[in-house]
């Protein structure tokens, strides 16, 4: 049975998608950009939007009943390679050993023109 995560405030209902998509004991989350709470991208830069990017990943994670801890695969798409070592700094400070599988990739844009960063996620359930 598929479960669909909701959080609050969920910037994702205008566009007919879920944050996440839990079935079994595995979560699904969307990407997630660095987007605040008013669903406009965060000033000040890549770090900036990538902070908030993981914020809201938590967030997600968390209301499908998971972790940060608990992810078992993360794709991160970035519109500038040149940011890569700023991305490890971010996963070394949002993951831990074992740290994810992981796949980061260069996309010539994403939704928003000013989002830089966008990251989506599948995670283990505990009971």
């Amino acid at each position: 049975m598929l479960e669909r995560v909701v959080t609050d405030p969920d910037n994702y209902a205008p566009y007919l998608l879920s944050q996440g998509i839990r079935f079994g004991d595995l979560l699904f989350i969307s990407g997630q950009a660095g987007a605040g709470d008013d669903g406009k991208i965060v000033e000040g830069g890549f770090r900036a939007q990538g902070e908030q990017a993981f914020a809201n990943l938590r967030r997600a994670l968390e209301a499908g009943g998971s972790s940060l801890k608990d992810v078992i695969k993360v794709t991160i798409y970035v519109t500038d390679m040149g940011q890569f070592a700023e991305v490890v700094e971010l996963r070394r400070k949002f993951f831990s050993e074992p740290y994810p599988a992981d796949t980061i990739a260069e996309v010539r844009a994403l939704y928003d023109p000013a989002a830089m960063i966008e990251i989506e996620a599948i995670a283990a359930v505990h009971a």
